[in-house]
């Protein structure tokens, strides 16, 4: 039972880390573009 006073507050913190990650991903502009990367190895010049 005292290891849940440990591993509740833990892992309520883990879900606020995750999340904040997620906010910051999401207003930092790292989804925009997701298909310019893929398209990018088919538009590719291979010219020595």
């Amino acid at each position: 039972m005292e290891t849940l006073y440990l591993l509740v507050p833990m892992s309520l913190v883990l879900v606020v880390v995750i999340a904040g990650a997620l906010w910051w991903a999401l207003h930092a502009g790292q989804y925009d573009d997701l298909d310019r990367p893929g398209e990018a190895i088919l538009l590719d010049n291979d010219k020595p």
